[in-house]
C-alpha cells in the first residue's frame, strides 16, 4: 500500500524564499522611451515585479546617489516607478541600480537601462 501523508506543501521555507529572490525583475528593461504600462503621453513608468508583500526598494544612479526609495507594504506583487526622483523630477537617461531588500530573507540588485523621451506637450 502507499500513503501521501509525508507529501505536503512546505510554506515559509527560508530556502524557497531565498530562491524566490531570483525572479525579481524590472520590466520593460531596457526602457526605450515607451512601455505598455503608460496611460498617457505624459506618463513614463516601469514596474518592479514579483515582489513580496513587504520590502524596501532603493534606486541608485551609477554614481551611487540615491534617486528614489519605496517602502512596499501591500499585497500587490509589483511596484510602479514613474521614472521620477525623490523630488518629483524626471530622471535622466542612463543605467540605474535597483536594490530590493526583503526583511529576514535577503536582497537582490537589479540593473536597468532607461532611455527617456522628450516630453510632447502639444496636442494634449
Amino acid at each position: 500500500s502507499w500513503s501521501m501523508d509525508d507529501i505536503a506543501t512546505e510554506t515559509g521555507s527560508a530556502d524557497q524564499l531565498a530562491e524566490a529572490l531570483r525572479i525579481l525583475n524590472i520590466v520593460p528593461n531596457p526602457y526605450n522611451a515607451y512601455s505598455e504600462y503608460e496611460r498617457s503621453r505624459l506618463d513614463s513608468r516601469v514596474k518592479i515585479i514579483n515582489l513580496p508583500e513587504k520590502c524596501t526598494i532603493k534606486i541608485y544612479n551609477m554614481q551611487g546617489k540615491l534617486i528614489k526609495q519605496f517602502k512596499k507594504d501591500s499585497p500587490q506583487t509589483y511596484q510602479d516607478w514613474l521614472l521620477l526622483n525623490h523630488a518629483g523630477i524626471p530622471i535622466a537617461s542612463g543605467v540605474y541600480l535597483i536594490h530590493v531588500e526583503i526583511p529576514d530573507i535577503g536582497e537582490r540588485v537589479l540593473k536597468a537601462f532607461i532611455a527617456m523621451r522628450q516630453q510632447d506637450l502639444q496636442n494634449l
